[in-house]
């Protein structure tokens, strides 16, 4: 919840100063100098050195799209351990209690199992917990896709303790 907090205020940040940029620009000319005699002044048009209006139309779209990227994603990084355990406790601790298999038994969720059988890869168990395999049901239609990363974080990450608490 923090992490979408910040994104959200960073969004809002990031979409009030394109906002705010759009409706700041220069005028099409510019009284810049008066002459001496007579006092005739000379304008210099700002409108071909730089498309402000133009510029400030991109700041706000851009703010837009980083400001919706950051708000509703989750940062690559962040790894939620606490979640992955709790989606594993409600969702797989049935057949698999400690790393075990209750179903096929030699397929536990030890290190060297999941080596064996070529699973010992995050992305490999994500895989199969979003699409099931053998008798292993798909969870896709059930978890979300950054559930189905905390629980496959969590499984390697027990695999490597040996299942220990």
């Amino acid at each position: 919840m923090p992490r979408r907090l910040f994104g959200g205020a960073l969004a809002l940040a990031v979409v009030l100063l394109g906002s705010c940029a759009t409706f700041v620009a220069l005028p099409p000319s510019v009284p810049t100098h008066r002459a001496a005699a007579g006092g005739v002044g000379r304008t210099q048009d700002f409108s071909s050195t730089l498309e402000t209006r133009g510029f400030s139309n991109g700041l706000l779209a851009l703010g837009l799209a980083f400001g919706f990227a950051f708000a509703f994603s989750r940062p690559v990084m962040a790894v939620d351990i606490e979640n992955g355990a709790g989606v594993f406790a409600a969702n797989c601790a049935a057949c698999h209690a400690g790393g075990n298999n209750a179903v096929q038994p030699d397929k536990k969720l030890t290190q060297e199992a999941l080596k064996q059988y070529g699973m010992y890869d995050i992305q490999r168990v994500q895989y199969q917990v979003t699409n099931g395999k053998n008798a292993m049901p798909a969870f896709g239609e059930r978890l979300a896709p950054f559930d189905i990363e905390d629980v496959a974080n969590y499984v390697i990450g027990q695999a490597e303790k040996g299942w220990q608490k």
